[in-house]
Order: structure tokens, then C-alpha cells, then sequence
């Protein structure tokens, strides 16, 4: 019994992790995106101004004037520094996806190929248990 439910549960928890594992790059792509509009649509409002234009920005609480070149050329790093975090977080999702959907096959075939039986302690209703928990886990993260 316990060498069975030992490796099916040792899967399943590394499955589980994987799972929080993308959740997490998940989030911080979501984060990134946020900011990444928010930049956007500074830039938009700078393209509006006349060069003219005085630009504030603040810092802690005070507002310091800035010139327009040095804010647009701010944003502009920002955009693209935000971009590429973007890139590097979406091939981190990819390689975690790849990972997990692996580690899911192995979760689910798993009870197949292992030899269930009486003499590892499990009752068959016990072995059906667990081999349906492990597919619910499998099905809620797919």
C-alpha cells in the first residue's frame, strides 16, 4: 500500500506545484501587462503635448518639472524593458505548461502501470479513490 500511495502521491504533489509554479508566472504576466498599459497610455497623452508643455512627475511628495524628452525618453525604456519581461515570463509559462501537461499524463497513467493489490494494504474501493482523486486534480488544473 504505502509504496503505491507514495509514488502516486509524490506525483500528484509535483504536479501541484507545477500547477502554483504557473499560476505565479501567470500573475506576473498579468502584472506586467497592467503596467505595460499604463505606460501605453502615457506615451499616448505625451504624443498629445506640444514640446512646449511642462511635465511634472512626482517623487515622494513632491512634483519636480522634467523635460519633455526625458519623460517620453523614461517611458520609452520602460515600455521596452516591460516588453521584454513579458517575453522571458510567456517562455517560462510555455516550459511550466510543457512541464505540467508531462507530469499530468505521468499522474494519470500512473495507477495503470502500477500493480495494485491486496498485498499493498489497499482495498479496491481505496485504489478507486484514489485513482479518481488524482484525475479530479488532473481535470480541475487542465
Amino acid at each position: 500500500m504505502a509504496d503505491a500511495q507514495k509514488q502516486l502521491q509524490a506525483l500528484s504533489d509535483e504536479y501541484q506545484k507545477l500547477q502554483t509554479d504557473l499560476e505565479g508566472f501567470i500573475d506576473a504576466r498579468q502584472k506586467l501587462e497592467s503596467q505595460q498599459q499604463e505606460n501605453q497610455g502615457v506615451q499616448g497623452e505625451f504624443a498629445k503635448l506640444d514640446d512646449d508643455s511642462k511635465i511634472y512627475k512626482i517623487v515622494g511628495p513632491v512634483l519636480l518639472k522634467q523635460d519633455k524628452n526625458e519623460a517620453v525618453m523614461a517611458v520609452n525604456g520602460r515600455l521596452e524593458f516591460i516588453e521584454k519581461e513579458i517575453k522571458r515570463i510567456e517562455g517560462q509559462i510555455k516550459e511550466a505548461q510543457g512541464k505540467a501537461e508531462k507530469k499530468r499524463a505521468e499522474v494519470r497513467n500512473k495507477p495503470r502501470k502500477l500493480s495494485w493489490s491486496s498485498s499493498d494494504g489497499l482495498s479496491s474501493w481505496q485504489i478507486v479513490q484514489f485513482q479518481a482523486q488524482i484525475q479530479q486534480q488532473a481535470a480541475a488544473s487542465a
